[in-house]
């Protein structure tokens, strides 16, 4: 009976070991990797698990969200420590969320907000204030005028808060009259195409246009080659956001006006430290600096500060931090 008893002991011990020694495993779901910021975010945040000796399984979806949602239920079946979103749509998002919860897998929203769900963190920027950057830059340099405003998405929940960010600033111009939104609207997709045919639209309708706000760089990148078909590339201001590679080429170019650096690396970083911790049953509130509400709890939050980025300050911003390097600009 004492050996039975001894050994029961010796195993119990050795599966305690087993487990102490069990990478933390940290399932990711991304939107896409089609722009390079978003490898930036992929490559930051597989460094810092690892880093933090921790594994990652990196699934990619293509944009599209029934592959996400599979995406997701293949990693809570694969039993992953802490699953880490990035929605490609947050309603579909939500349902991801409730079957890892139904798991007990806790779950990072990163960068766009998944509304309505039982989400455990929120690592992003204050997506509002970017939107009043944006605005702020592009009224000191044409305080007066006709602005077309390109929206995201209405499946992430930034597109709205860029949004607010926008109207905080010009809604005072407009009551005034001073400004004309000569177009605003939500675009299907984050890209050059659905820029390029809401500018065209505006244009072909006989308004004309002295700035354009910008989503992101993708649809500003858009914006300004329909620009440049009408002979107005340069006569425009243009604001996008990512500090993608073309928007700080077409910035030097004189073609866009301003981008607005999100500081990716640390935000993926941020988002790493707390995977690794909720994966040790450790609650992450050390660099909490927010709770968002996302209507379903108030969200504990890291939020970071976006960063403009013109052409007198490429080198101060996104060269010297190591963003983007100075010759791939020239390239």
């Amino acid at each position: 009976m004492k050996q039975i008893k001894f050994f029961v002991q010796i195993f119990l011990v050795f599966l305690l070991l087993a487990s102490c020694n069990q990478k933390p495993q940290i399932g990711l779901l991304m939107d896409t990797t089609a722009r390079e910021r978003w490898v930036k975010d992929r490559d930051a945040f597989v460094e810092k698990i690892e880093e933090n000796k921790g594994s990652v399984i990196v699934k990619v979806a293509d944009s599209d969200p029934d592959l996400q949602f599979q995406q997701g239920l293949e990693l809570i079946n694969q039993g992953v420590d802490v699953l880490v979103i990035i929605p490609v749509d947050m309603v579909v998002a939500a349902g991801i969320v409730k079957m890892a919860k139904n798991q007990n897998i806790p779950v990072i929203s990163y960068d766009r907000l998944i509304r309505d769900a039982e989400i455990d963190f929120f690592v992003s920027t204050d997506a509002i204030d970017i939107g009043e950057k944006q605005a702020k830059f592009l009224t000191t340099i044409a305080p007066a005028g006709n602005y077309a405003l390109i929206g995201g998405p209405t499946s992430d929940n930034n597109s709205y808060q860029l949004y607010l960010g926008w109207m905080n600033i010009l809604q005072p111009l407009v009551d005034r009259g001073d400004i004309k939104i000569v177009g605003s609207k939500f675009v299907d997709h984050w890209d050059s195409e659905d820029g390029y045919e809401m500018i065209k639209s505006i244009i072909d309708s006989g308004e004309t246009i002295d700035a354009i706000i910008a989503g992101n760089d993708a649809l500003a990148e858009g914006a300004i080659q329909e620009l440049k078909e009408a002979g107005l590339a340069g006569k425009v201001l243009v604001a996008g956001q990512d500090a993608d590679i073309s928007a700080i080429r077409n910035i030097i170019l004189g073609d866009q006006t301003i981008t607005v650096y999100k500081p990716v690396v640390s935000m993926a970083y941020n988002a790493a430290d707390a995977a690794i911790k909720m994966a040790k049953g450790k609650t992450p509130t050390d660099n909490m600096s927010f709770t968002v509400n996302n209507g379903n709890h108030l969200v504990p939050a890291i939020l970071l500060n976006g960063q403009v980025v013109n052409k007198q300050n490429i080198r101060m911003t996104v060269v010297s931090e190591g963003f983007v390097e100075e010759q791939e600009i020239f390239e």
